[in-house]
């Protein structure tokens, strides 16, 4: 339901009561609607744990600072520590056998250097026997055993190429894989520390150190220390009514007897299903001196305001915007409203006179 600001400042002109009734009266008149209110940090967040376990260590207290990236919490679970150090086993043995002084490679190397060895003396014996065969020097089966331990030594170096590529392209992969495995296990282990998303302070603690705590409970809140959002809860059927940059008139359960000035900083799309309103933020343009999270109370969103409007109380209204007089009911058009009066833009003027039903 729509309600209206508490204080209504107005000048009359002509008279007010009269023996035989009221007249209407000339005033400022506003407009605005009603909403609850809690004063909560600015960017609050709860705090989850990426990953369930233990809460092995709790580094933050009620109330503390903390900067963005301060290590908040730890967690343990056994499952990502095992793995951890299989992944790190794993590496260190695909880089010893990958960049090790006796990695597999450096063997086919060793290998390699003495078929080139081998080649080169086979080429010169196959050289010169060839040079000695073509000029009808010595015999063909010596020239043939010389030709086939050449061709020998060529196919067996190219085999040794062939296999040291293989084999470093296979070293080389296991290693990456390994490293990679490695970096995934290290960054599960970060999962297990929950640190802090901003600059702030921490406002409440959910659970203590020894506890088991799923990925989607909340471990703590933190916020800004210094910056607050008034939260407002306004019903469905005043919240086209509401633009971002109004006014409000908040009023706090802490600070009785005092109002602050706020504007209206930001219209959640989404209805509360439970509560059947919707949530509007407020920036105070002149908060209190001290703000704790959590303050209660209420404001006024300031939708309209009128000078010189023709208005009468609101309990001279009857159903069917009528309004009693001496001749009988008379039919008026109303315009703004709020909590004491109501405008009135036709069926009366300053001269009528009107009775309270």
């Amino acid at each position: 339901m729509k309600n209206y600001l508490y204080i209504i400042f107005f000048f009359v002109v002509g008279c007010a009561e009269r023996e035989d009734g009221l007249q209407p009266q000339i005033t400022d008149i506003t407009e605005s609607v009603y909403a609850s209110v809690t004063v909560e940090p600015k960017d609050l967040y709860n705090v989850y744990p990426s990953a369930p376990g233990i809460l092995d260590s709790l580094l933050i207290a009620e109330g503390d600072s903390v900067v963005k990236g301060q290590l908040l919490a730890r967690i343990v679970s056994e499952s990502p520590e095992l793995a951890k150090m299989n992944a790190q086993l794993n590496f260190n043995l695909a880089t010893e056998k990958y960049k090790g002084q006796t990695n597999t490679l450096a063997t086919i190397e060793k290998e390699i250097s003495l078929a080139q060895d081998q080649l080169r003396l086979d080429s010169l014996n196959y050289q010169r026997q060839k040079k000695l065969w073509d000029q009808n020097i010595g015999s063909q089966n010596e020239f043939e055993n010389r030709k086939l331990k050449y061709n020998q030594s060529r196919n067996r170096l190219a085999v040794l190429q062939q296999q040291y590529d293989q084999t470093q392209t296979e070293l080389e992969n296991a290693y990456r894989q390994s490293q990679n495995t490695l970096a995934q296990a290290e960054s599960k282990l970060q999962d297990y520390l929950i640190r802090s998303r901003l600059d702030g302070k921490v406002y409440s603690i959910k659970k203590e150190e020894g506890e088991f705590i799923l990925s989607q409970e909340v471990l703590a809140q933190i916020g800004l220390a210094e910056a607050f959002v008034i939260e407002m809860a306004v019903d469905e059927v005043d919240i086209a009514l509401i633009e971002i940059g109004q006014k409000a008139i908040v009023a706090l359960d802490a600070y009785e007897n005092k109002v602050f000035n706020a504007e209206v900083s930001m219209i959640y799309p989404q209805k509360d299903a439970r509560s059947q309103t919707f949530k509007v933020e407020a920036i105070f343009t002149n908060p209190p001196d001290v703000l704790y999270s959590g303050l209660a109370g209420e404001a006024n969103i300031i939708i309209r305001k009128k000078s010189d409007a023709l208005t009468i109380p609101l309990s001279y209204l009857q159903d069917g915007n009528q309004v009693q007089t001496a001749d009988g009911s008379v039919q008026v058009e109303t315009g703004l409203r709020s909590l004491e009066r109501v405008e009135i833009l036709s069926g009366l003027d300053t001269n009528s006179v009107i009775q309270k039903p």
